[in-house]
């Protein structure tokens, strides 16, 4: 067996060995800091190989790409010509969980103090992303062999000896076609793939200069399009390459149905000739927003984020549970929906490796450490999704939810404000909030979307009854948390245990009420909703934050009081971290409990997520459980009544 079908054996289902997207690509965000720095990303680039592309978000410097074949330190530049140049400070070291960048004095295109960056990684591995290295001979149909061990969907060549267009197959144009990712040209007819397409073990070239001249060396970075070995089943697919050719008159938005969300898209019209069709870049680590603004980059230019009138930022894109819509609404000058026109575009696929720790879905933590332009206010150690903010829990305040889908934080307590701006809130992988001040009694608790842990989905009403919204779950989900985000509406609380002939205010201590028009029980694949106002009216747009039970990490549940001692058993071996209670039968306020402020044996301090009212202390409401937790006799009847019915969300 040759070593390419043994890997993509092993990345197509054999338990020791599955691969997710998380494994082979990244979005990493960073500020400068104007010495040597190691970013841990997760990914294998000294054992496995791969590609790093750099380019600074806030400045107009170059795109600067790394690869394991040519070395470190040797770079190239999607929107330049140039020959391949050295750049010391830039990346240094290919490691087995990411690289390091950069040294003392870093320059302005990698790691200077006050520029913030971002690092795209891609690693090889069969069925995603190789890199080829050759020395031309000048023969027509040259033959260059790969390990991408699939047919690929896009190929980016460069001549890394001399000056030089960036050469563009794509599966959507024909083998004698070809476009330039240094330039906005569409698509044109010529000699580079020498009419030839490529093939699961090797792509063809022409004696073109820009591919194939005597002596001149050259690099290639081959994607894989829609190669179905990956995830837990290893029938997933992570990258596809596809086009779309918007029909509408006058234009509408347009669909692209990918199959799974992505999380990184390039996107590029081939009919048009403008300064306006550049390779637009969107991920979304830097901000794709629902509803919102993007911080769009194009490939082919230097400018920064939100930079001159081809990268204003604006509405073009937003990211569905299935793909993505562009949207010409505001794309005066981001034509990414233009009727009659013909668009390629490169997906990946959103993070979805199932957790095995609850440390890698869930964190709290407070603003007590020393202020750092280059590090998170509150860290949590992943790319945070979801958040709960409560400044000086000490005094009153309202407790907030922050997104990094829409870029939007809510106030729980008050139902007569819309999801507001945000403003630094996730520019981190690591942590969220980057604020001017210390202030320990601050928390934040962090939440990461994983498959059979939690997701969020974000949707425009309809009015309509039954409506259905896809959603990346991955099972049933057990508690659903939906708010209109640009209307007066309340917080609805869908729970598994009380089923869905009513609802839970998340901002009130009210019993569970018996409206039937909310939703209906969800599936695996969406949730179900009414004609409610608070949840599917035609003139809000919503978002759904949904939770599930994953065994050893998270626990949906409820149990009944006694007035007694109750030992609730999550299926935990350590306790949680995170408790979330409420009484469903009678009023009851939502009490939450965290490890950081204190679950011992003695006094708990607890918050009311529907109250402003400062936390309470001298309390022994709850108790540890290594299995999950104790409910003391000592607890009220909001949290333990005789006969009383309490849900609850557990977290590891």
């Amino acid at each position: 067996m040759d070593p390419v079908t043994a890997k993509l054996m092993s990345a197509a289902g054999a338990a020791e060995a599955k691969v997710y997207v998380d494994d082979v690509f990244s979005t990493y965000l960073h500020a400068g800091e104007n010495s040597s720095s190691t970013i841990n990303n997760g990914i294998d680039l000294s054992g496995e190989g791969g590609l790093v592309w750099v380019k600074t978000r806030n400045s107009t410097y170059s795109h600067f790409l790394f690869d394991t074949e040519r070395g470190t330190t040797k770079t190239i530049g999607t929107n330049l010509y140039n020959a391949e140049f050295t750049e010391s400070k830039g990346v240094t070291a290919f490691n087995s969980n990411g690289f390091n960048i950069g040294g003392s004095g870093g320059d302005i295109g990698f790691n200077a103090s006050g520029y913030n960056y971002c690092y795209w990684t891609f690693r090889k591995a069969p069925g995603f992303f190789d890199v080829v290295t050759w020395t031309g001979n000048g023969v027509n149909g040259r033959q260059i062999s790969h390990s991408l061990g699939s047919v690929p969907g896009t190929i980016f060549v460069k001549r890394t000896s001399g000056i030089s267009n960036w050469e563009v197959w794509h599966r959507s144009i024909a083998n004698d076609e070809y476009l330039q990712l240094n330039s906005t040209n569409p698509v044109a007819t010529g000699g580079p793939w020498n009419n030839t397409a490529p093939t699961s073990t090797h792509f063809t070239v022409s004696s073109d200069s820009d591919v194939n001249a005597s002596s001149e060396t050259y690099v290639a970075y081959l994607f894989a399009h829609d190669e179905q070995s990956f995830g837990t089943g290893g029938n997933e697919s992570i990258i596809k390459c596809g086009s779309y050719a918007p029909s509408s008159n006058p234009e509408g938005a347009t669909t692209v149905n990918l199959g799974f969300e992505p999380q990184w898209v390039l996107i590029k019209n081939i009919t048009t000739s403008s300064q306006y069709v550049s390779w637009m870049m969107f991920d979304n680590m830097r901000g794709v927003v629902t509803g919102g603004n993007e911080e769009a980059l194009a490939a082919n230019t230097n400018d920064n984020e939100g930079n001159g009138v081809v990268l204003q930022s604006r509405n073009s894109i937003d990211f569905t549970s299935t793909g993505f819509i562009v949207d010409p609404a505001n794309s005066q000058f981001l034509p990414m929906n233009s009727a009659g026109d013909t668009y390629i575009y490169m997906a990946i696929r959103r993070p979805h490796k199932p957790p095995s720790a609850g440390t890698e879905v869930f964190a709290v933590d407070n603003n007590d450490t020393g202020y750092s332009a280059n590090t998170p206010s509150f860290i949590s150690n992943f790319a945070v999704d979801l958040l709960i903010r409560r400044n000086q829990v000490n005094n009153s305040d309202s407790a907030e939810f922050g997104t990094r889908l829409i870029n939007r934080i809510q106030n729980i307590v008050y139902t007569d404000s819309s999801f507001d701006a945000g403003t630094s809130v996730f520019p981190y992988n690591n942590g969220v909030y980057n604020l001017n001040n210390v202030r320990a009694t601050d928390y934040v608790w962090m939440f990461k979307r994983a498959s059979g842990f939690l997701d969020v989905v974000a949707y425009a009403g309809n009015s309509t009854s039954g409506r259905t919204e896809s959603h990346n779950l991955g099972v049933v989900p057990e508690m659903m948390l939906i708010k209109a985000r640009d209307g007066t509406r309340a917080w609805r609380v869908y729970d598994a245990n009380t089923g869905a002939n009513g609802s839970l205010r998340l901002n009130s201590d009210a019993a569970k009420d018996s409206n039937s028009t909310y939703w209906s029980t969800p599936t695996a694949d969406n949730i179900i909703l009414g004609t409610d106002n608070d949840t599917n009216s035609s003139s809000y747009n919503y978002i759904a934050y949904l939770f599930a039970t994953l065994p050893g990490i998270s626990k949906i549940g409820t149990f009944s009081g006694t007035g007694n001692d109750i030992n609730v058993d999550c299926g935990f071996t350590a306790g949680v971290r995170f408790l979330l209670i409420k009484r469903t039968d009678s009023s009851g306020d939502w009490y939450l409990y965290d490890s950081l402020r204190g679950i011992v044996g003695g006094n708990d301090p607890y918050l009311r997520l529907n109250s402003t009212g400062a936390e309470v202390t001298n309390t022994d409401y709850i108790d540890p459980l290594n299995a999950g937790f104790t409910v003391t006799s000592s607890a009220p009847a909001a949290i333990n009544t005789n006969g009383g019915t309490y849900i609850f969300l557990a977290i590891a």
